[in-house]
């Protein structure tokens, strides 16, 4: 369960956070790096949420 809300929460956020910077006119690079800071939000929200789903 773990494994799957690290995924989804990483695949979310990463888009979110891209979708942001597109959507801000932020050049592709830094959308990229948006990406990358989505990922690691995402990770986090992920392993918060399988915790509290373990409970």
């Amino acid at each position: 369960m773990m494994k799957l809300c690290i995924l989804v929460g990483t695949t979310v956020g990463s888009y979110a956070f891209y979708a942001v910077g597109d959507a801000l006119g932020f050049s592709f690079l830094w959308s990229f790096v948006l990406s990358g800071v989505g990922s690691v939000v995402g990770v986090w929200a992920g392993w918060k949420l399988a915790r509290r789903l373990e409970e």
